[in-house]
């Protein structure tokens, strides 16, 4: 049995205890103490498949959604995302402007658990983050699709220019223009999380989620069709059926195929499943734990 299985299964047996010995407990605290039970014993049976199929084949066992989760992924409309939730194994595709108008939407008609977002999370102050460093390790053939995470301070920079100078001088790394043109998107979901959204928000890497679903990096390049089509394949193992809708205004096939990932990564965290990258996350001044899951 894995461990977190195990764990999990002591949870429930200290609740069993506590509702053997009620103190002047209702009948609807008594209710509520047994179906919290019931729910972390089926999680536990959940984990543990999943955990005897990936000791079996080197992959994790398809997912199996126990909650409402989204994955999300930056577009030219603005941010897409790909809900899962139980028993529906096909993602549902949303589009917004602003990361907080795409959460606010999924609210309004379902309880999401798990918010994974495929942009850095914690912010530097004056290292490279271990969150990028072993995600590369993670993706031979594939590293280069693992940018740095400037350090926060370069962030704040009005120009690129500017931004190179303060991050050389705080790093000794420079800043291209590739890199930097994730500024305001980085920037708008650092402001998000500075408003304490109540929903669990993770930073998750769609080339290492697809490298942890297949047990080796995708190397051909998603916006191909090649490229799509093992993506689409690798999804489909890990138990993401095809979204009904690939691409519209706004936003193209690899971000939708990047978002279901996301989400897939984000529904292996909401069962216990997922694993950081480092473990534990670093955490910097800013307070926000800084790791990429999977």
């Amino acid at each position: 049995m894995g461990t977190d299985a195990q764990r999990i299964r002591e949870l429930a047996e200290g609740l069993t205890t506590a509702l053997a010995r009620p103190v002047g407990a209702s009948d609807e605290i008594a209710g509520a103490l047994a179906e919290s039970v019931a729910a972390l014993r089926r999680l536990a049976d959940v984990v543990e498949r999943h955990s005897d199929a990936a000791a079996a084949s080197g992959r994790p066992a398809p997912v199996e959604v126990v909650a409402p989760v989204l994955g999300v992924d930056g577009c030219t409309a603005g941010w897409v995302g790909a809900l899962l939730e139980p028993g529906a194994p096909r993602p549902r595709i949303l589009v917004a402007p602003t990361i907080a108008e795409l959460v606010a939407m999924v609210r309004e008609s379902t309880g999401i658990r798990v918010v994974g977002i495929d942009i850095p999370i914690g912010l530097p102050d004056s290292t490279i983050r271990q969150a990028d460093v072993l995600a590369r390790k993670a993706l031979p053939g594939k590293a280069s699709s693992i940018f740095s995470t400037l350090t926060r301070a370069a962030y704040a920079a009005a120009t690129r220019l500017d931004a190179d100078a303060v991050n050389r001088g705080l790093v000794g790394q420079g800043v291209g223009a590739q890199v930097f043109a994730l500024r305001d998107k980085i920037v708008e979901v650092d402001s998000w999380l500075r408003t304490r959204p109540t929903v669990t928000v993770l930073e998750v890497h769609p080339e290492v989620s697809f490298a942890t679903m297949t047990g080796a990096p995708i190397l051909a390049s998603k916006k191909t069709d090649d490229g799509r089509d093992q993506r689409l394949a690798a999804l489909a193992a890990a138990g993401i059926a095809r979204p009904s809708v690939l691409q519209g205004q706004g936003y193209a096939a690899d971000d939708v195929l990047d978002a279901c990932a996301v989400a897939w990564s984000a529904a292996r965290h909401a069962a216990g499943l997922a694993r950081s990258l480092p473990d534990p996350p670093e955490v910097f001044s800013d307070g926000i734990p800084a790791a990429i899951w999977a």
